[in-house]
């Protein structure tokens, strides 16, 4: 029987496997950047290291399918990311798009996106300010599963007071733009290849999921 439950350290290494297995676009990324490592590094351990109390799992009789981490403040995050997280991390890495193989391209164009993070570099930061990544593997999708991990994270925001949140989604994957929507979230104004959606979580309209 499969339950949301708080993230726990012994997940990380299963975690990391689910965020490689959805990465393109929802779909498995495994082999299509120069290290599967890099997904991860730059989508996923750092909120598990930064802020583990607001990272959810999906457990399947102790199998994790999939999670939702969030960090609270995203002007802060993107500040520890940008000069605790990433530059020793990032080193590992050096971009290569000039092979012409395929997996370099993509893997140097996924590593300027880490090295570029900023705090204030998306504008609706402020507005809502926290911010987002879930992910579930093909085998726990369209159970609401989704909907309850982002109806625990709500749950957690406001009692803390939190009076929104953000997240971006890869303009190729047309479910999870469908899902965003039917949440309740708004589009925001987004760079190409990508959708941005809001939520507020406070004042009338802040209703959380629908």
């Amino acid at each position: 029987m499969a339950r949301i439950r708080p993230f726990r350290p012994e997940d990380e290494a299963a975690l990391s496997s689910v965020c490689v297995r959805t990465a393109d676009a929802g779909a498995d990324a495994t082999g299509i950047l120069t290290d599967d490592e890099i997904w991860p590094e730059v989508f996923l351990r750092p909120y598990l290291a930064r802020h583990p109390d607001d990272a959810f799992v999906v457990d399947a009789d102790g199998e994790p399918v999939g999670y939702l981490v969030c960090a609270p403040d995203t002007r802060s995050f993107e500040h520890w990311f940008s000069t605790s997280w990433w530059p020793e991390r990032g080193a590992r890495w050096a971009p290569d798009a000039g092979s012409g193989d395929p997996r370099a391209e993509r893997t140097a164009g996924i590593l300027r996106y880490a090295a570029a993070r900023r705090a204030g570099a998306e504008p609706y930061g402020d507005t809502y300010p926290a911010h987002l990544h879930i992910d579930l593997l093909p085998q726990a999708q369209g159970q609401g599963w989704g909907r309850r991990l982002i109806e625990a994270l709500i749950e957690t925001l406001r009692v803390r007071g939190i009076l929104g949140v953000h997240l971006v989604a890869d303009a190729a994957n047309t479910s999870a733009l469908a899902f965003y929507d039917r949440l309740g979230f708004v589009r925001l104004p987004s760079h190409e290849g990508v959708q941005a959606f809001g939520m507020s979580l406070g004042g009338p309209e802040g209703s959380g999921p629908r």
